[in-house]
């Protein structure tokens, strides 16, 4: 996907190897570092209606996680771990390293946000301030797996089935298939919402067979072991200790709970958090009212 048009000029281009994958990033901007990650069914360039404005307040580390964009799609293993949002943690964490960020700020999306909290349960002195858009836990999604949810998030089902069964059906179509999804996860549930250049790169990541197996085993973990490991987490009476945002749009995580906040006051010591007038995409959908929270939040003391 290197040869597709580019998002982030300006940008450094690097790659950082990782003990469990190989990392593909957009570095660019000043000041306290922020490490973004996106979600599914996306790479890094969800990222490019906000990088020039953050990059006005902070040096940027835009990540591709394992398995998406440009970054590696190592082996699967049974018990899926090399998909958890441990693992995917862990290899951003070798990727500050490496950056010379021993502590940095953190904002994610969808399943980039899966792996933001996880990071903060896993190792929060690393992390000095936590945004998250547009997810619930993902031990809440589960046990709260019910009619309405089967049918608004039935990616989540779907995505977790045995290989080969859904990277069969995705490869019959891949372009409807990514096209459908954002579309109908949109608020105006349609693609007038995306650049034509980002929806190029989405297409492509599942057009390609293995980033396509590596998206369905990043849902397959999410139904085994990091569902298991929010579980252990909540047992243990572990919460994100740092300074936590939350923000969700009116036309997606809004319709799963009545209370998104009060959903994640379970799960952090001090969270703050609103609603953005949104589909699931804050990032693209609302990238100004997504700036408005998100900057002044990170800058805080």
């Amino acid at each position: 996907m290197s040869d597709l048009p580019d998002l982030f000029p300006g940008f450094d281009a690097r790659t950082v190897r990782t003990g469990g994958a190989e990392i593909f990033m957009r570095l660019g901007g000043e000041g306290p570092p922020l490490l973004l990650l996106h979600g599914y069914p996306q790479t890094h360039h969800a990222w490019h209606r906000l990088a020039p404005e953050l990059a006005r307040h902070f040096s940027l580390v835009i990540a591709d996680l394992r398995g998406y964009g440009q970054s590696l799609a190592p082996a699967s293993e049974d018990d899926h771990y090399p998909y958890s949002k441990r693992a995917m943690g862990i290899d951003m964490f070798e990727v500050m390293d490496a950056l010379g960020h021993q502590k940095f700020m953190l904002l994610g999306h969808d399943r980039g946000a899966r792996v933001a909290y996880r990071m903060a349960l896993d190792s929060g002195d690393r992390i000095a301030r936590l945004a998250l858009l547009d997810i619930l836990p993902t031990y809440t999604m589960w046990q709260s797996m019910n009619h309405g949810l089967a049918m608004s998030a039935y990616h989540w089902t779907f995505l977790a089935q045995p290989n080969p069964m859904p990277e069969t059906l995705i490869g019959k179509a891949p372009d409807i298939y990514v096209d459908h999804t954002l579309a109908s996860w949109s608020l105006t549930k349609d693609l007038s919402v995306f650049d034509e250049t980002a929806l190029s790169h989405y297409r492509a990541l599942l057009a390609s067979e293995d980033r396509c197996h590596a998206a369905c085993e990043d849902y397959r973990a999410g139904e085994t072991y990091d569902r298991q490991a929010d579980e252990e987490s909540l047992k243990a009476g572990g919460k994100i200790a740092c300074p936590t945002l939350v923000l969700w749009g009116t036309d997606y995580v809004a319709k799963r709970a009545a209370s998104p906040l009060d959903v994640w006051k379970d799960w952090c010591a001090d969270v703050t958090g609103e609603a953005i007038v949104s589909g699931h995409f804050l990032a693209e959908e609302a990238p100004d009212d997504t700036l408005a929270a998100v900057v002044p939040f990170l800058k805080a003391e």
